[in-house]
Parts: C-alpha cells; structure tokens; sequence
C-alpha cells in the first residue's frame, strides 16, 4: 500500500513539474498608435498611447499556446482619450523555437474617457492578429487590434490599435 501510494505521489509531482513547464507567466508593456476607424476617420489625427499589463501563456503539443493578457491600454484619437482594460485571448502558432504569430479575440472595457463626441459604450469587441519572439525569458511582440463594435454612441467608429510590446516571463 505505501509503495502504491509512494508511486501516485511521484506521478502527481511529475505531471504538476510538466504542466508547470507549459505554463508561463509574466509582465508587459510598449506604444500604442491608435485612431477610430468609421465614417469621419479620414479628419482625425490618431493618438499615441501605451499599455501595460500581465501575461499568462499556457503551451500544448509544443507548437500550439493559448495566451491571455489583462492590459491597461490608452486608445482613442488626439484630444479624445478611451482607456481600455483589454483582455485578448490569443491562439498562438510557434515556430523556429523562437517564433509565433498569433490571432483571436479581445475584449475591452472602458475605465477612462474624455470624449465630447458622445457616450462611449462601456464595451469594445476587438480582433487581434500579431507577430512576437521568445528568447529565454524575454519576449518582444508586434500586433495590430481591429475594432468589431462602435465604440461611441450613435457613430459610426471601431477602435484600431496598432501595438509595439516587450516583456519579460517572471516563470
């Protein structure tokens, strides 16, 4: 019985230390080039901003990871602020051993805005699509963030971000 139990525990204490292996956790943050895209975005100048936020990427088979994010993001365009709490849940392709592209959805909530064109709606349905490199524990990524919903009452205008990141993987 105790040799029984003696080899559950191993195997337990094996596949946590191997799923630990898979799972990665760390900070970011880098420039953001946004504008709104709609009806009235060829008169408006965009707005250069930042984001700052926590990583979590969880690999399988190798290849393939999941990667979430929680990102203080500064959006909008000039003169008018939307800050965002971003939540982009990234399906990520790797390659090379130091590559990835990656794609999926983002969810965006509104924490601070300055607008006096309207209300801007609490929440932001976004697409993300991107490119990075992982070299040890750092990791620098490129993406672009395309808007699905109008981010203000009554117009026509979708968030787009373009995003430049560095970061570093605490474990």
């Amino acid at each position: 019985m105790k040799k029984l139990f003696l080899i559950a525990i191993a195997v337990m204490s094996f596949t946590i230390t191997s799923q630990a292996q898979n799972f990665r956790f760390g900070l970011k943050g880098g420039i953001n080039f946004a504008t709104l895209n709609g009806d009235f975005s060829d008169n408006i100048d965009g707005r250069t901003g930042y984001h700052i936020g926590a990583v979590a990427q969880f690999s399988l088979l190798g290849t393939f990871a999941i990667q979430s994010e929680v990102i203080y993001s500064a959006q909008g365009i000039d003169n008018i602020d939307i800050d965002y709490l971003n939540v982009p849940v990234l399906f990520k392709l790797k390659f090379a051993k130091i590559f990835s592209v990656e794609a999926g959805p983002q969810f965006g909530f509104v924490v601070n805005d300055t607008s006096d064109l309207g209300d801007p709606e609490s929440f932001d349905l976004s697409g993300a699509l991107g490119a990075g490199i992982e070299i040890s524990k750092f990791f620098a990524q490129v993406r672009y963030n395309f808007g699905v919903t109008d981010v203000i009452d009554n117009m026509d205008a979708r968030n787009a971000a373009f995003q430049l990141s560095v970061g570093y993987y605490i474990f």
